[in-house]
């Protein structure tokens, strides 16, 4: 008999705890799968489109490898915000000095505004595949992401992020409505294909660069360090990371299916992800162009306000400004002016006539991904720092899978730029 209270006594204790663990992980979750949804932007999906557009299936199995090194890479943020408190550019500056890190800001700091441009962009081309005032739903979301930095707090901005990551599984079902071959499909996903043409390695530093783009690193670290996460609160963190990572990869993964089965089988010519969108109603069905353009409406939106959020907290951390949603203006005057100055001016050349708004969407990608390996490396110098990590300091698997991503950009770059110079793979 008293062994059998005793089991139970035992399954009793046992509930508590894992109601207490997952209240733990949901009071956790945020900045990872919040941080790998927003990659996800009008940029990615023009990128992905591209792609899929473009080469067919040929870029599945980065997407797979790509995925390994985004868990990794985001993993070794979050480790450092937690055990440090402090966010990525503060903890650069303190180990670089203030001319690398002012070099690093700038190049942070253009390569996220011509992004932001291509979330407005992104607006704009969803407005036209729904119908809508392109000029009204720009000027509109403009509007929607300021006041919703401006007026409300981090809990209620972190939960409209992640209701919006929801969205994201339209692609999904656009991905299946075009009925791709699945047998291709998979043999493509786990047999790597290689080309040395300059538009390949144009395109493959592309979807690196918007997948793991280096802003993600300073936003994820920033998020943590505000959301308070404790080292004892570290593995929820990593489970968040590891989620989010799962999700948005999927998600690329049928952007591409997407585009690959129906506008590359048919050649048909597109430039853009709005293109993309309204090209699909005849080869796969009205409703895959809808949630095509959904989908993309909501990235985009989703993006415009974290992206100019991330670079105003990055720019911030790096100079010593004081920073956080949870200020108000005049605790924190740089911070919500340089957030403002991005969305105004990642906003107005949306709605300049024939503005090269192609170029810049997909260069800003090709750009992110040349500097991730600048981003990588300073990271992986502070990781591997005992006196600054202690024991959570990078193991040998996630330093040689780190060393690789950004060696691997570094020669796609070498040999893009020997590519266009020479003309030997055109």
């Amino acid at each position: 008999m008293e062994a059998v209270e005793t089991v139970d006594t035992a399954r009793q204790s046992k509930r508590p705890n894992l109601l207490r663990t997952l209240l733990m992980f949901l009071s956790i979750v945020g900045p990872g799968m919040i941080t790998a949804n927003i990659d996800n932007d009008a940029g990615g999906i023009a990128t992905y489109s591209l792609a899929g557009a473009n080469f067919g299936f040929e870029f599945l199995w980065l997407i797979v490898v790509i995925t390994v090194a985004l868990i990794v890479i985001q993993e070794m943020c979050i480790r450092l915000g937690v055990v440090t408190g402090k966010g990525l550019a503060d903890l650069i500056r303190e180990r670089f000095g203030v001319r690398i890190t002012l070099v690093v800001m700038l190049l942070l700091y253009l390569t996220n505004q011509f992004t932001t441009v291509a979330e407005f962009a992104g607006i704009a081309a969803s407005a036209d595949v729904l119908h809508l005032s392109r000029l009204a739903t720009v000027a509109v979301a403009a509007v929607i992401v300021s006041l919703l930095v401006l007026r409300a707090n981090y809990k209620v901005v972190e939960k409209v992020f992640l209701a919006a990551c929801l969205v994201y599984l339209t692609y999904i079902v656009s991905g299946l409505l075009a009925k791709p071959d699945w047998p291709v499909v998979w043999r493509a996903t786990i047999a790597p294909h290689v080309s040395l043409s300059a538009a390949y390695l144009a395109m493959f530093i592309g979807v690196i660069g918007t997948t793991i783009a280096p802003w993600m690193q300073f936003y994820i670290q920033s998020s943590v360090v505000e959301k308070g996460v404790k080292p004892r609160e570290l593995r929820y963190s990593q489970v968040d990371v590891v989620l989010g990572s799962f999700v948005t990869d999927i998600v690329a993964f049928f952007i591409i299916v997407a585009c690959g089965a129906t506008l590359f089988v048919h050649h048909v010519v597109v430039s853009d992800a709005g293109q993309a969108a309204a090209a699909l109603e005849p080869l796969a069905g009205r409703y895959a162009t809808l949630l095509f353009a959904i989908g993309l409406l909501n990235a985009s939106l989703f993006a415009a306000s974290v992206l100019p959020l991330s670079t105003a907290y990055t720019v911030c951390e790096a100079f010593g400004f004081e920073s956080g949603v949870d200020k108000r203006f005049a605790e924190a005057p740089i911070f919500f002016t340089l957030y403002l100055v991005i969305i105004v001016l990642g906003a107005l050349p949306v709605l300049v006539p024939h503005a090269p708004l192609l170029t810049m969407i997909f260069w800003s990608q090709v750009i992110s991904g040349m500097l991730l390996p600048v981003v990588v490396i300073a990271m992986l110098i502070l990781i591997n720092d005992k006196s600054l990590m202690g024991k959570h300091v990078n193991g040998r698997v996630f330093n040689i899978i780190a060393w690789a991503t950004a060696l691997c950009v570094i020669a796609a770059t070498l040999g893009y730029l020997f590519v266009l110079v020479t003309g030997a793979g055109s």
